[in-house]
């Protein structure tokens, strides 16, 4: 009985794990990119515009300099990128 509650919880450990992965910026494609908070097609192709000019970001402040990306989309995204190779 402990092993098999031991089990679930290790694997609802995982899911919750996965559910909240961040996203590299420097190598989402336009549709991972849409799955963040607040940003859509259009900011998604701003993105990746953004990323092959510069040769990717250094880190995530850099998305500042992306069109129709702000102070405060910036704060929502913090949390939900990662610039990690």
């Amino acid at each position: 009985m402990i092993k098999q509650v031991t089990l679930t919880i290790m694997i609802l450990l995982f899911l919750v794990g996965i559910a909240f992965a961040a996203i590299n910026i420097n190598t989402a494609n336009e549709q991972q990119l849409q799955e963040l908070t607040g940003v859509g097609p259009v900011t998604a192709e701003a993105i990746i515009e953004y990323r092959e000019a510069n040769d990717g970001f250094d880190n995530i402040d850099e998305l500042m300099e992306v069109r129709g990306i702000g102070p405060r989309t910036l704060e929502k995204l913090r949390d939900q990128v990662t610039v990690a190779d």
